[in-house]
């Protein structure tokens, strides 16, 4: 038995831990475990190189999941551990990490990060997804139609390979696009209308990330990126958005193209 410690927990993964009876593996890398309860709801257990994300139970210590673990391990959650196979986790001193980014100053700042993006030198990667289903979505996001969004949200849910198939990462960029382009209480109601369509039709790992979006959360390295937006300083912006780019083999690049291209939507500035 190899035990460890937990550094950090988002409040959704307290919630996860609490609330699951029928636990199981759902996917083991060397920095990450997903597992997934009777809810279909995921808890990503990863170590401190992956970091904090809005479903993430962080490990302090170093650890190498696919050694240790797979399909078919046995996981077993009390009051302060969770046994995953030959590894106890003690969660009882793991700190609660915040997922939510400050929207409220990134809206009031919105035109101003915009017109900071058009100036910065961007990748003109394009997602392999028809442009008309990301333009129309991009423009319904930013002008709060939450009908037509729904729509095209749907058509883009699952589409893609992988765990977190493209169009669902240009969705959650463009889910957290509109956190900034509107009020609060707007965004909330628009992107939880296009979560709750579109997590249903995809892998349990995307629809656990766009539920997250739904709810206002982001993860580390994204909420990084928003504090370089506040900052204005392009050297910094540029640097987070290289480490968006390289997450995934395209994750993170499809889902900045959906944050930038609902952004874009929104200001005749940056569609000209």
């Amino acid at each position: 038995m190899q035990f460890l410690k937990a550094a950090s927990m988002a409040p959704s993964a307290q919630d996860w831990l609490a609330n699951t009876h029928q636990p199981r593996i759902l996917h083991v890398f060397d920095h990450v475990c997903n597992l997934i309860n009777e809810h279909r709801e995921v808890l990503s257990v990863v170590t401190e190189q992956i970091g904090n994300g809005p479903f993430n139970l962080v490990i302090e210590d170093e650890v190498c999941f696919s050694e240790q673990l797979n399909a078919e391990s046995s996981i077993s959650i009390s009051a302060s551990q969770i046994a995953l196979g030959g590894l106890m986790v003690n969660i009882g001193h793991a700190k609660f990490w915040s997922p939510r980014p400050d929207w409220e100053t990134l809206h009031a700042k919105h035109s101003d990060i915009s017109n900071q993006l058009v100036t910065l030198q961007i990748t003109d990667y394009q997602p392999l997804l028809p442009y008309s289903l990301l333009s129309t979505l991009s423009y319904a996001l930013a002008n709060a139609d939450i009908s037509s969004a729904r729509v095209i949200a749907s058509q883009l849910a699952g589409l893609g390979n992988g765990l977190t198939p493209a169009g669902d990462d240009f969705l959650l960029g463009a889910i957290y696009a509109a956190w900034i382009l509107h009020p609060a209480e707007t965004a909330s109601i628009l992107t939880r209308e296009i979560s709750n369509t579109a997590a249903p039709l995809t892998t349990s790992l995307s629809a656990a990330w766009l539920r997250a979006g739904g709810r206002g959360e982001a993860g580390a390295v994204w909420q990084e990126f928003f504090k370089a937006l506040l900052m204005t300083d392009s050297a910094t912006i540029q640097l987070q958005m290289a480490k968006l780019i390289s997450i995934g083999h395209t994750s993170g690049a499809d889902a900045l193209t959906g944050f930038m291209i609902t952004l874009a939507a929104a200001s005749p500035f940056l569609s000209s």
